[in-house]
C-alpha cells in the first residue's frame, strides 16, 4: 500500500513537472499576452450588465413593480393604523387632562389596552417588514433562476468558457464592447418571457 501511494506521487511529481517545462518553453517562444489578446478575435469569455438587465427584463420590471405595489400597501395599511392609535392616545390624554374617567382603574385599563395596541402595531409592522424581504428573496431567486435557466440554453452552444456578471462597473472594470452579451441576452430573455 505504501509502495503504491509513493509511486503514485512520483508520478503526479512527474507530470507536475513535465506540465511546468511545457508552460515555459511556450511562453519563450511565444508573443506577448498582449500581442497575442490583440491578434487573437475574442476569448471564449462574456459578460453581462446585470444593471441593464434589471432595467430592460419585462419579468424584472413586473416583479419590481408587484414589489413596489406590495410595499405601497404595506405603508399605507400601517399609515392608517397607526393614525387610528395616535388618535386613540391623544383621546386617552384629553380624558386623563380632564379628569374624565369615573375612576383610576379605568383610566390603567384604557392605558393597558393602548400598550397592547402599540405592541400589536409593531408586530404588524414587523410582520410586514417580513413578508417585504421574503417576497423580494423570492423574486431574486426567480430572477436569478430565470437567467441561470436563460444562460444554459444561450450558451448550450459552448461558445463561452465564463460569463461575468457586471453590476455598476464592479466586476468588470474594462472590457471591449465585443466582450457584452447584455443586450442579446436581454432580447432573448423578453422574448421568452413573452412566450
Amino acid at each position: 500500500m505504501n509502495k503504491i501511494q509513493i509511486l503514485v506521487n512520483v508520478v503526479l511529481v512527474a507530470a507536475v513537472a513535465a506540465l511546468f517545462a511545457i508552460v515555459l518553453v511556450n511562453n519563450k517562444s511565444s508573443e506577448t499576452p498582449a500581442v497575442v489578446a490583440e491578434n487573437s478575435e475574442t476569448m471564449p469569455i462574456a459578460y453581462l450588465n446585470v444593471d441593464s438587465l434589471l432595467v430592460n427584463y419585462t419579468f424584472a420590471q413586473e416583479a419590481n413593480e408587484k414589489l413596489m405595489k406590495k410595499q405601497e400597501d404595506a405603508r399605507l395599511k400601517m399609515n392608517t393604523k397607526l393614525r387610528t392609535f395616535q388618535n386613540e392616545v391623544a383621546d386617552f390624554q384629553r380624558k386623563l387632562e380632564n379628569n374624565a374617567f369615573l375612576s383610576r382603574e379605568r383610566a390603567e385599563k384604557e392605558q393597558q389596552r393602548l400598550a397592547k395596541k402599540e405592541q400589536e402595531l409593531q408586530e404588524l409592522e414587523a410582520k410586514l417588514t417580513q413578508d417585504i424581504m421574503l417576497e423580494n428573496q423570492k423574486l431574486n431567486m426567480q430572477l436569478a433562476d430565470s437567467l441561470n435557466t436563460f444562460l444554459k440554453i444561450f450558451n448550450a452552444d459552448g461558445r463561452y468558457h465564463v460569463i461575468l456578471s457586471n453590476s455598476a462597473k464592479d466586476n468588470v472594470l474594462m472590457a471591449s464592447e465585443q466582450y457584452d452579451i447584455t443586450s442579446e441576452v436581454i432580447e432573448g430573455m423578453n422574448a421568452r418571457y413573452k412566450k
